[in-house]
């Protein structure tokens, strides 16, 4: 009896420290777990994806799309300035301290004419053909400290990257390319794989035509006589000494080198075909193939 009553003392005792019981410290008892059903039981057999439809077939519509025959862009007047804005091309930017860093570190050889292709096959550029990507823009950053004696071929220029290059006595020309071309000058070796002819580069587009017959952009369909004429224009607005381009220079033939308005590739004709396995070009005999790739 008496070890019964030291335990129920000791339990009083511990009653008395306890809290009362109050609205704040009373609970419910914890509730059930309830296993969820298996999976097959949530929709029936459809799984939760709904009977026929997007659900089932997952051909959710994109985003921004809206149905019915009255969707938002047609609800509200057009912006004038975003048409044919899909269509419009799209250039990449090359700053003059990045090509004068290439250079300098022998990512590109100086000695010899600059392309795309050169540009491309430095591994510093993507090829994105499918954005609508058609060549480079070479920007004035940099102008100032630009040395590089360089033919180079780009596809944009502004003035004060003309000025840049001529003033170094080098030459650059404005080129256009299709998207066609650009598949070939992105990777040349994979399109010689293929054992296809060289295409002809195509004329210029109407957007872009008046740009490239202008001298002062030294656009590739200008009258060479007309760059030589805006070539000192340019330097007497900048205010340099325009170096003369003589047979005695080591660069002569590599600055006088120019590629014909149809072709793609230096050194390469339109219609040639590279055989990677024999070592050798293919090129076409019959005339009218040859007035073909030569028109």
């Amino acid at each position: 009896m008496g070890a019964s009553r030291s335990g129920a003392e000791k339990a009083l005792d511990m009653l008395r420290c306890l809290p009362r019981i109050a609205l704040g410290n009373v609970k419910n008892s914890q509730a059930p777990v309830r296993r969820p059903r298996g999976r097959g039981q949530y929709g029936g057999d459809k799984h939760g994806c709904g009977n026929k439809g997007s659900g089932q077939r997952q051909n959710y519509m994109r985003p921004g799309y809206e149905t019915g025959n009255n969707p938002f862009y047609l609800r509200f007047p057009y912006e004038p300035y975003y048409q044919g804005h899909h269509l419009k091309k799209q250039y990449l930017p090359l700053p003059l301290t990045q090509l004068q860093r290439m250079i300098e570190t022998e990512r590109i050889d100086a000695s010899k004419p600059i392309d795309m292709a050169t540009l491309y096959g430095s591994g510093l550029f993507p090829g994105e053909v499918d954005m609508r990507i058609y060549g480079f823009n070479l920007t004035d950053e940099g102008a100032d400290s630009f040395k590089a004696k360089i033919n180079i071929e780009v596809q944009w220029a502004c003035e004060g990257t003309i000025a840049a290059i001529e003033r170094c006595g080098g030459v650059i020309t404005t080129s256009y390319y299709d998207l066609g071309s650009m598949w070939v000058m992105r990777d040349p070796e994979k399109f010689f794989k293929k054992s296809e002819p060289l295409p002809r580069r195509p004329m210029p587009s109407q957007d872009v035509i008046l740009y490239y017959t202008d001298p002062k952009n030294r656009g590739y369909l200008a009258d060479p006589e007309e760059i030589a004429y805006h070539r000192l224009a340019l330097a007497q607005k900048y205010g340099y000494n325009l170096p003369e381009i003589t047979e005695d220079d080591p660069m002569y033939e590599t600055l006088m080198e120019r590629k014909d308005p149809r072709q793609i590739l230096y050194g390469l004709e339109p219609g040639w075909i590279v055989n990677l396995v024999e070592k050798e070009i293919l090129k076409p005999k019959s005339k009218y193939l040859v007035d073909y790739y030569t028109g």
